[in-house]
């Protein structure tokens, strides 16, 4: 009886339950656009990601074109860091949104608004560019004798 009442009640809370959650890696399609908005000026940032995917039929990679939009502090960051190329992970949420157009037409704009922002490289330019600027850190490694270590 007890673990029936739990199926139900376990059933019950899975139809209540709603996520919005978007965890995106790829790389962005042009350099980040950065805006401020009027009034507050929250900074407020666009872009493109552009993350892999493989078609079942003919087994090619293929790429989805996502627009996300990142806000505040992590937007500035993004603005001033990443650029076209760049990889990076995202996680946020979907948004959709509507608007009348110029014509009277509606139109509909899905998007991902960025929660959480993370940059894993620069773009493959950059980082063909400052191979001569890496820094040789082994240089600056001192021996350390483990020999007292206790384990």
């Amino acid at each position: 009886m007890k673990k029936e009442k739990l199926k139900l009640n376990f059933k019950r809370l899975l139809k209540e339950i709603n996520m919005n959650k978007v965890v995106l890696i790829g790389r962005l399609t042009k350099d980040p656009e950065l805006k401020f908005t009027p009034g507050a000026g929250t900074a407020v940032t666009t872009l493109t990601l552009a993350v892999d995917k493989y078609n079942s039929k003919s087994g090619q990679k293929e790429a989805d074109f996502v627009p996300v939009v990142v806000w505040g502090k992590q937007a500035e960051s993004t603005a001033n860091y990443m650029s076209k190329g760049s990889q990076m992970a995202i996680s946020g949420r979907i948004q959709t949104k509507n608007y009348e157009a110029k014509d009277g037409t509606k139109r509909y704009v899905t998007e991902v608004v960025a929660t959480e922002v993370q940059f894993l490289s620069k773009s493959n330019a950059s980082d063909s560019s400052n191979q001569s600027n890496d820094m040789n850190f082994e240089d600056d490694i001192t021996p350390v004798d483990d020999g007292d270590m206790p384990f």
